[in-house]
């Protein structure tokens, strides 16, 4: 009986879904929706705007608007730009005006061009090849991002917690206030992440790097899905160096054994070592680029899901679609939260298993 009513239902969702999609279908047929500023169809303004939401940015913005003359207003705080070109050159984003201007600074000039500051005249003239590349020289940039902005926020709050909760420990053994609140994830780190990976003898040595990439990790994820569109783990130069670090310490802590098991293992024929042993070292390289697009695919992809479906609210102008549309974009949310702790966790545990077998001690008998 509960199977009926549940196939039933089912299919008066499916029903439902199909018809209010016909519907909309038949609507934009007849009047594609545009802008009444831009001129772009309604599509196509969403897909731009998930596209700019994605992308870091020179300047804090919470928020933007058209105004009733068509021109573009920001709601957020400039950045200082540093550039290298020969010789230091700082001047604040403003002077960008979010890509639509051309910054002057030590009789130089810059342009914003596809999310990258490109040197130019005074008009702001971007020149391209035979393959519509541009061709106008790069400075080296070392600016201050949105995205920068906040791992150095992150990494204050992290410390101010840490360094609070180790003092209120000399004082009292027992916790208190974010304490208790902290205390049962780093037990879970060292019990669950940490021992069993990399064994009671050496997991100490690692507990602080695992401490920090996983609350790292968790609360960036966290933060990008609130409406300041922040997505530091979305950026794929980010998880590079997270990786690379993961990296680093696997190959300068690896012992004897390591490298043993990697250029000559125990027990193979001659002839088949010669061939494993560079499969095996590339191995070891695979490894830290899986990190990599793993924590950047699984973000970028929940992000660029839940706003197309927030999106489909502003297409679907209906009783039906509209509600759908909300309701798929909640429960995105909720899974979403799941998926921010769940990649830390994996980054985690994936990098205590590689310095886990990094100090591996083997019997060779």
């Amino acid at each position: 009986m509960h199977r009926i009513n549940l196939v039933k239902l089912l299919t008066l969702l499916l029903l439902t879904v199909t018809i209010s999609v016909k519907a909309q279908h038949d609507t934009h047929n007849e009047a594609p929706v545009e802008d009444a500023h831009s001129g772009k169809d309604l599509k196509t303004e969403i897909k731009e705007y998930i596209n700019h939401h994605l992308l870091d940015s020179y300047d804090f913005s919470l928020f933007s608007y058209t105004t009733d003359a068509g021109e573009h207003k920001y709601v957020g705080a400039p950045l200082p730009v540093i550039l290298w070109d020969g010789g230091l050159q700082i001047f604040s984003s403003s002077k960008l005006n979010h890509g639509e201007s051309v910054a002057e600074s030590g009789g130089n000039f810059y342009k914003v061009y596809h999310n990258k500051i490109y040197k130019t005249d005074a008009e702001g003239t971007i020149n391209y090849d035979e393959e519509h590349h541009p061709t106008n020289a790069k400075p080296l940039d070392f600016s201050i991002t949105k995205n920068v902005v906040f791992i150095f926020l992150v990494g204050l709050l992290m410390f101010f917690m840490f360094s609070r909760m180790a003092k209120n420990y000399k004082k009292n053994p027992l916790p208190t206030g974010l304490g208790r609140l902290l205390e049962p994830i780093i037990l879970y780190v060292r019990d669950d992440i940490a021992i069993p990976n990399i064994g009671k003898k050496h997991y100490k040595r690692y507990m602080s790097y695992l401490l920090t990439i996983f609350f790292f990790v968790w609360i960036i994820n966290l933060l990008g899905l609130t409406p300041l569109g922040v997505n530091v783990t979305n950026n794929i130069a980010v998880t590079l160096a997270l990786a690379l670090m993961t990296y680093f310490i696997t190959t300068f802590s690896g012992n004897k054994d390591y490298w043993k098991h990697i250029f000559w293992m125990p027990g193979v024929p001659t002839l088949m070592k010669i061939i494993l042993a560079p499969i095996e070292l590339l191995g070891t390289i695979i490894k830290p680029f899986s990190l990599m697009i793993r924590l950047y695919a699984n973000i970028t992809a929940g992000h660029i899901v839940l706003m197309s479906i927030i999106g489909l609210m502003f297409i679907f102008k209906n009783w039906i679609g509209s509600p759908l549309s909300f309701g798929l974009a909640f429960a995105l949310s909720l899974l979403e939260l799941l998926v921010a702790a769940l990649q830390a966790y994996i980054f985690t545990m994936l990098s205590a298993l590689y310095f886990g077998s990094a100090v591996e001690e083997h019997d060779h008998h």
